[in-house]
Order: C-alpha cells, then structure tokens, then sequence
C-alpha cells in the first residue's frame, strides 16, 4: 500500500479493491488510523465506530474471494452526515436534544450504501439541525487547509472529512448551501441534485421542501458512483421522483463538445478571488470545447432573502414536538430561527410560495435555452472566521444569493474546486443544469477536472492555526 492511500479517488479505490490489490480490511484499517491521529484535532466525526466498520470490511472482503462483487463501492469506507439514521448508532443531527437518539433503521440513503457494499466508518459532525451555527456543546470541525477560515455549514464535517482523507466519499445535505459551501471551503465536489432525486426517508429535515441529499466526494467522476446508488425511488418517501436512474458513470466521459454553457453578464457581488474562478471555469470549458453564451440573470436578491423564512417556517414544523417545550436545550441562532417560523402568518407564507414559483420559472425559462449555467458559490470566495464573526443580516443574504434560490428552484449543481485564495484556502464555482439532468453536470465536471489539477491539490496533516 502507498503512504498516501486515503487519498485515492473512490474510483481508483474501487478498481484496486475489485483487482484484490488491497482489501476492504486494509484500507478501513488505514483509515481508522487516520481517523485516530488527526480528527482529534480536525473533529469531523461526530461517531466513528471502527468495530462495526471492520466488521463490515471482513464480510465484504470473504465476499471478494467468493467471486461476488457488489459494484464499485464494494469494500470503499465512507462516511454519511448525522442527519442520516444509522440502525443502532446515535443519530443527533447536530442537537444535544437528540444525543441518544437511537434509530432502529436506517436511512434509505444509508440503507442503498450497505447494499451497494460501502462500509461505514462513522456520522459525520454538522450544525445544529442542519441549520447556521454548531450546537455550542460542540466543538466545531477545523478547516483542514487554515484554522482560521469557515469549513461551510451545514455538511461541515463531511466537507473536512473528505478533504483530509478521513473517508473516500460522504454524504451531504443541502437546504440554502449546505452541501456547496462546505465543498468549496474544504476543496473537494459536491453534488446536489435535483430535488427528489435522492430519498429523503430516515434523513432528518430542517425544511423537507428545500431539503436536497447528495454526495461529497474528491472527484466528478467518483459523485457520479455515489449519486447512482443512492438515487431513485422510493416507497418510504413519495416525494422521490419515479424517474429512472441513468448510469452516471458510464456517461462521465461525454465532454462538453458544443454544449451551450451559459456565462451570466450581470453578476454582482464577487471578490476577486471568486471572480477569478468563475472565469477559469468558463474559459476552461470553452477550450473543452463548449460554446459560451452570455445569458442575464433573474433577480436572485429577493429568492436568498427570504428563503430564510420559508426555512424558518419548515423548521418549526420539523421541531414542533420539542420546541417550544424545551427551548433550554436549543442554541440561541437555532431557537431565533423556529421562533421566526413560528411568527410568519399564513398570507406572508403565500406570499413565499408565489415568490418561490416565479424564481423556479425564471430559472427554468433560463435553462432551457443553454446545457448548463456558470456560477459562483458565494461573493466573499473564503471568509474568514474572523469576518463571519461581525457578520449582518445583509451579509448572510448575500452569501446566500447564489445557492439558497437553487434550493428553493430545486435544480441541480455541482461545486468543483476551481482555485486558492493567498493564504491556500480553495475557492470554488457551480455548475447549474436542469431537473433531472446530473448526467450533463457530472460530464461537464469531468472534463473541467480532466483539464484541471485543483481537485488533486490536499491539505496538510495540521492546518496552519492549529495547537
């Protein structure tokens, strides 16, 4: 085995693993270890539970040796956000109130990834139930490239995670941002998918309408694995598309030869740094051999603004058995949030639902006339924890501006790490497509980091800022 075996991409750890190169025991031996020594400073996992990991590993490997194989992600650790219920292990979902929560099932999610041999290794640490802030019981996950940068919230841990080569893939939640600021801060890609694509079933929700499940992973290509095992229909939750699961990643290698890539004219808001990503994007993909096509923007401003009441609303809905009755145990940012929920009358909800059809048409108008859309992730590229601090309501809104509307439009994206700000911190940028069309997305994401090395760039084992 290599020195640096947790950094292989899930593919790469597929084929060594079904060629009997390594075993499942191995490789999740390997990275126990790692766990162990460096997430005691990094703090990505909120469980890790070796026992049933390896336990898990021996199986599939006697599997192995009888010829079975369960597809690629046969004997490949990886690690799921605790928002996911995990038959017999905690579930928290980031809240002391559920500290010993203990689900009897597991997720669909969780549930398709055993079936597809997946191991797991553990929950992966997030924000109080997948909203701003961590619980203040828990010590926050480190940015694995600076201590003092943001890791991206909500899917905070599972974005460390999966840059420091603590599992080769995890899962995410995205509900205004939630899987795309986490990837772009901790460099690695991120998918969320149209909504409905992925079940929801067993996963605990801050706003169930807005609420998106995906893979976080190192590469396009090794999304497109996760994202065809863990999407499709599903009894447990009727909002699951009955679409047919395209094989992702046997159409990985498409390209973009003639796709329409729209470039918008009119964004505002972009430090240089993210700026600077969206135009290497944009001109890398062009030399891949996609057309550019400068489109305008609906207003986005409105749609990140008041996405935080839609959110509000579903929220309270989500807690309504414990909250208010036992607001003691709630975080002051989560409480203000399901107290806001609870405030919003029935015709300002009108209101919302009407404002989030015309953002979804807009978008859609938009995307039927390009393949795909160029965005960035967020204006400021990689705030500071320092800056956040002294941040406003204003502030927040336009964090959100570029990825809160997608939640509430549904669309899919992908977030590719697309460069590094002064102090090597990454930056990244989106890839925005239409419902249903991850195929094109994951395509368009493979030739970019076919083209590209940012992806392949990793953090130290002890980020600058850290004792």
């Amino acid at each position: 085995m290599t020195a640096d075996l947790h950094y292989l991409s899930l593919a790469e750890t597929a084929e060594r693993l079904a060629r009997r190169a390594l075993s499942s025991v191995e490789l999740t031996e390997a990275l126990l270890d790692r766990i162990d020594r460096l997430d005691g400073r990094l703090r990505s996992y909120a469980t890790v539970t070796p026992e049933r990991a390896l336990d898990e590993a021996a199986r599939l490997d006697a599997e192995s040796a009888a010829g079975r194989s369960r597809g690629p992600l046969h004997g490949v650790p990886v690690a799921v956000k605790d928002l996911c219920d995990t038959e017999g292990v905690a579930t928290a979902a980031g809240m002391s109130i559920h500290r010993e929560r203990i689900p009897g099932t597991d997720s669909t999610v969780v549930s398709r990834l055993r079936q597809a041999g997946a191991v797991l290794l553990g929950k992966l640490q997030m924000t109080e139930g997948a909203y701003g802030l961590h619980h203040p019981s828990i010590d926050p996950p480190v940015n694995p490239w600076n201590a003092g940068y943001w890791t991206g919230v909500s899917s905070s841990g599972s974005g460390v995670a999966t840059a420091a080569g603590l599992c080769f893939a995890s899962l995410g939640s995205d509900t205004g941002g939630s899987i795309r600021f986490p990837s772009t801060m901790n460099g690695v890609t991120g998918l969320k998918p149209t909504w409905g694509r992925v079940s929801r079933a067993g996963v605990f929700p801050l706003a169930e309408s807005l609420d998106h499940v995906g893979p976080m992973c190192r590469t396009a290509h090794d999304a497109a694995i996760v994202l065809g095992v863990i999407a499709g229909a599903d009894a447990a939750d009727p909002t699951a598309a009955p679409h047919a699961v395209p094989d992702y990643a046997a159409s990985i290698a498409a390209g973009v030869h003639g796709c329409r890539m729209g470039v918008p004219v009119n964004l505002v808001g972009l430090d240089d740094d993210a700026a600077r990503a969206v135009d290497s994007a944009v001109d890398t993909l062009r030399l891949a051999g996609a057309v550019a096509v400068d489109v305008t923007l609906p207003s986005l401003d409105e749609a990140a603004e008041r996405w935080l009441d839609m959110c509000a609303v579903e929220a309270a809905l989500a807690h309504e058995a414990t909250f208010p009755s036992r607001r003691g145990e709630y975080g002051a940012e989560f409480a203000a949030l399901l107290d806001r929920g609870r405030a919003l009358s029935g015709v300002e909800y009108g209101r919302l639902l009407l404002l989030r059809a015309c953002i979804k048409g807009e978008l859609d108008q938009l995307l039927s006339t390009i393949d795909f859309l160029i965005l960035p992730t967020m204006g400021v590229a990689a705030p500071s924890l320092a800056a956040l601090r002294t941040r406003s309501q204003q502030s927040v809104a336009s964090r959100l501006r570029y990825t809160a509307p997608l939640d509430m439009s549904g669309h899919p994206s992908l977030t590719l790490p697309g460069g590094f700000t002064a102090d090597g911190v990454p930056v990244g940028f989106q890839i925005v497509g239409r419902g249903f069309d991850e195929s094109r997305l994951l395509a368009a994401g493979h030739a970019f980091q076919q083209a590209t090395d940012w992806h392949l760039r990793r953090p130290p084992d002890m980020p600058p800022g850290v004792a």
